[in-house]
C-alpha cells in the first residue's frame, strides 16, 4: 500500500471510529421530512406540465448546451430568463449559475482581491466559506447573528469589506437579523451577501424571500437565490447590479470555466417561477409550519426547537444518538436524516426535519409523536 493509500484508509477509519463516516444511500422511505423540496415542486405534474409546454415553443433546443456561456452555450432564452427573475426579486439584474455551490463560490473568490476583508457568520455554509478560502483577503467570522461581534470585526476590517450571511441558516432554521446587519454595514461602508437558499418560496409575497420581505433589495449588495430547494429544480442565481453581472461574466471562474446550463434546465426553473408568481404558497405551508409547532410545543419535550420556517431541529448532541433517533424514524416508514459532525460541530449532532406542503396533517402529527416518544426515552 503507498502512501497516498495508507493516508486514505487512516482518514476513513478515524471517520468510521467517530461515527461520523458518510455514505450513499439508495433506501426511500413513505414518508419524506428529509428532502429540501419544500413545496413539492420537484413532483408536481404541474411543472412537468409547464416545463414541456414551453420546451414545445422553443424551436431546435439541444439536449445540452455544448459549452460554456461564453462560447456555444449561451441562449436568447437563458437570459430572458434571467431578467424575468431578476424582475420577481426587484433586482437590476441577475447571472445564472450551474448550482447554488458554484454560485457561493464563483461570487466571493473573484470578488474580495489581497487587503480586502470578508466576515462571515460562522453558520454559514460550506460553498460561501470554500469561495472566501479562495481568495487572499483577510477573512474573519463572527459569532451566530450576533451584533456585537459583528461590529468589533467591522471596526478592524481594511479595503473593501464583504459581510456574508444566509437569511435563512441551512441547519438551524433560524432567521438573520437583516435589517440590524444592513444597518451596520451601512455604517461601515460594507457590502452586505445574503444567501437566499432556504427562503425562496417560503418567506415574503409569493415566496420572494426575506430580503425583500425586509424591504432591502436595493440595499443588499448581492443576494444568491438558488432553485433545488423549494423550486425543486436545479441551479442559482446572483442577483445585483448590471455591473456585478458583467463582473461576474469576466471574473467568476465557476461560470467561466463550466459548460452552460441546458435548456430544458432553464425552461424548469423558468417554469417554475411561473408558479410562484401565480400562487403565493407562504400561507399554506405556513398552516403546516403551525401545525408542527403547535404539537411540538405542547409537549413541553426538551431539546426540540420549532422553527419559523420548514427547517426543525431536533438536538441530540452526539453522533451516535442522533443516528439511533433517525433509524428509529426511519423503522416507521418515516424519512428524517441526521445531522453529524464535522458537518456540525461536535455537540451539536441533530435530527433536521423538513417540512413540505405535501405532509397531510397526519404525517405530521405521526412525526410529532414519535420525536416526543423517543425524547421522553432518551
Amino acid at each position: 500500500m503507498n502512501k497516498a493509500e495508507q493516508f486514505i484508509n487512516e482518514k476513513l477509519l478515524n471517520r468510521a471510529e467517530k461515527g461520523s463516516l458518510r455514505k450513499l444511500s439508495l433506501k426511500v422511505f413513505p414518508i419524506d421530512f428529509c428532502s429540501n423540496d419544500y413545496l413539492g415542486f420537484s413532483r408536481s405534474p404541474q411543472l412537468k406540465s409547464a416545463v414541456n409546454e414551453a420546451l414545445l415553443n422553443i424551436p431546435q433546443y439541444r439536449n445540452g448546451s455544448s459549452g460554456s456561456r461564453l462560447l456555444s452555450g449561451n441562449h436568447a432564452f437563458t437570459e430572458e430568463t434571467e431578467a424575468i427573475i431578476a424582475d420577481f426579486h426587484h433586482a437590476k439584474s441577475g447571472l445564472i449559475f450551474n448550482s447554488g455551490y458554484d454560485a457561493n463560490v464563483g461570487l466571493i473568490s473573484s470578488l474580495a482581491q489581497r487587503g480586502d476583508t470578508i466576515i462571515s457568520d460562522e453558520l454559514i455554509h460550506a460553498s460561501l466559506i470554500d469561495g472566501a478560502r479562495l481568495t487572499h483577503a483577510n477573512r474573519y467570522s463572527f459569532k451566530h447573528n450576533n451584533l456585537d461581534d459583528l461590529e468589533a470585526r467591522l471596526k478592524v476590517a481594511k479595503g473593501n469589506i464583504y459581510v456574508v450571511i444566509e437569511s435563512v441558516y441551512s441547519m438551524d432554521g433560524d432567521l438573520a437579523a437583516l435589517i440590524e446587519i444592513n444597518n451596520l454595514c451601512e455604517r461601515y461602508e460594507a457590502n452586505l451577501i445574503v444567501d437566499e437558499a432556504h427562503a425562496l418560496g417560503i418567506f415574503g409575497n409569493h415566496g420572494h424571500g426575506l430580503v425583500q420581505d425586509a424591504g432591502l433589495e436595493n440595499k443588499v449588495f448581492a443576494r444568491i437565490v438558488t432553485f433545488g430547494k423549494a423550486l425543486g429544480c436545479h441551479g442559482a442565481i446572483v442577483l445585483g447590479s448590471a455591473s456585478l453581472r458583467n463582473y461576474l461574466i469576466n471574473f467568476a471562474r465557476t461560470f467561466i470555466y463550466s459548460t452552460a446550463a441546458p435548456i430544458h434546465t432553464i425552461a424548469t426553473i423558468r417554469s417554475a417561477y411561473q408558479m410562484l408568481t401565480e400562487t403565493d404558497y407562504r400561507p399554506l405551508i405556513g398552516e403546516k409550519i403551525a401545525l408542527y409547532s403547535k404539537l411540538i410545543d405542547n409537549s413541553d419535550i426538551q431539546g426540540i426547537f420549532p422553527g419559523p420556517g420548514t427547517i426543525q431541529t431536533v438536538m441530540y448532541n452526539s453522533n451516535q444518538k442522533a443516528k439511533f433517533a433517525a433509524e428509529a424514524l426511519q423503522s416507521k416508514g418515516i424519512d428524517v436524516r441526521a445531522i453529524l459532525s464535522p458537518t456540525v460541530a461536535e455537540g451539536k449532532e441533530r435530527l433536521r426535519i423538513c417540512l413540505h406542503l405535501f405532509n397531510t396533517d397526519d404525517e405530521i402529527k405521526m412525526l410529532t409523536d414519535q420525536l416526543i416518544s423517543l425524547k421522553a426515552h432518551e
